[in-house]
């Protein structure tokens, strides 16, 4: 009693031990809880909500990732938006926009991380002029120039081998494409279940989760990232939450995602727990890289068969009967 006498007599230095009275000091404590009360509700009636600015940050920020995946991308140079304003007066002026084949190539252009609007123009481009450009490259150097001296059948059998390579060719580059992204999603996909079980033991929701692990691995793997972010911005505008995941599954195309996009509609479905599925399917793409590479180590064996056959073993031979073989040689030619 007698320290809080003198705390209040530090407060109060006109004031003499003798008049700080218990009532006078109930009438002081009450006082201190009327205006604490006071601020504390003038404080909540006065101070904006905190969570509004969050929210509008977090809009400005999916708008400026829908913004960047969606738009077209521009050129640097007048020199490359001339170059594909010319492909697409060209593509235009055929009408290959609206070709059947159109709609598939747009599919896997998509899965090979190209999504412009000017990607399906270059594309059809050079769809069409690749066959005439490396057909006149034959017709040149076996026909004009005569750089080689050809019978007239392989001549013409190697012009039309060309012109059909130069029109497998932009297939072919963007199936290359397809696989090296696939073959990099698949190595990123345990990484990323990890961080996302990690996100939805924190709490948070199924866009917010693919939004934090995009943003943790567009240093280790861009092309999940990308995925993830479009995904995620989907989620958040779309009507239907199962259409921006059938979409993911459809960009991808993969049987690993595809299992990881069931798994989540089971869970919006159902409100099955997320973490443990999304952990059960981790340790089991582990697993499946593993064995993968186990049964790459197992085939390396008979892999090497061939080369040692053709290579090896010749010149193990010639070491090791040449001798042998010379002196029969000369054996023979002194009888």
């Amino acid at each position: 009693m007698s320290q809080l006498l003198k705390l209040l007599q530090s407060f109060l230095p006109d004031v003499s031990v003798a008049d700080l009275t218990p009532d006078v000091i109930v009438l002081l404590m009450a006082g201190g809880a009327a205006v604490f009360a006071v601020l504390a509700v003038w404080v909540t009636i006065v101070q904006r909500d905190p969570l509004g600015p969050r929210l509008k940050m977090l809009s400005e920020r999916r708008a400026a990732l829908k913004a960047g995946l969606m738009a077209t991308r521009k050129r640097d140079t007048k020199s490359q938006k001339r170059s594909v304003g010319a492909m697409r007066r060209v593509v235009k002026r055929l009408n290959l926009l609206r070709s059947q084949q159109s709609e598939k190539s747009r599919n896997k252009l998509m899965q090979a991380g190209y999504r412009g609007s000017d990607a399906m123009v270059v594309y059809l481009f050079f769809k069409l002029a690749m066959p005439l450009f490396s057909g006149a490259v034959s017709v040149t150097v076996f026909y004009i120039l005569q750089l080689y001296q050809l019978q007239p059948a392989v001549k013409l059998l190697l012009t039309m081998s060309s012109v059909v390579g130069g029109f497998y060719a932009p297939d072919i580059f963007i199936k290359n494409a397809i696989d090296k992204r696939k073959h990099a999603l698949r190595k990123a996909l345990p990484d990323a279940l990890d961080l996302m079980v990690i996100c939805a033991e924190a709490g948070l929701g199924m866009d917010a989760a693919f939004t934090r692990v995009s943003r943790e691995m567009a240093g280790s793997s861009a092309e999940m990232a990308d995925e993830l972010a479009l995904t995620a911005i989907e989620l958040s505008f779309l009507p239907e939450r199962r259409k921006a995941l059938e979409n993911l599954n459809d960009r991808t195309d993969m049987s690993e995602i595809r299992g990881v996009v069931n798994t989540l509609m089971q869970t919006e479905k159902y409100g099955t727990p997320l973490a443990n599925s999304l952990r059960v399917l981790s340790a089991e793409f582990r697993n499946e890289r593993l064995m993968k590479a186990e049964e790459k180590a197992a085939r390396l064996p008979a892999v090497l068969t061939v080369p040692m056959v053709a290579f090896i073993l010749p010149s193990l031979f010639v070491v090791l009967i040449g001798p042998a073989a010379i002196r029969v040689a000369d054996a023979l030619s002194n009888l």
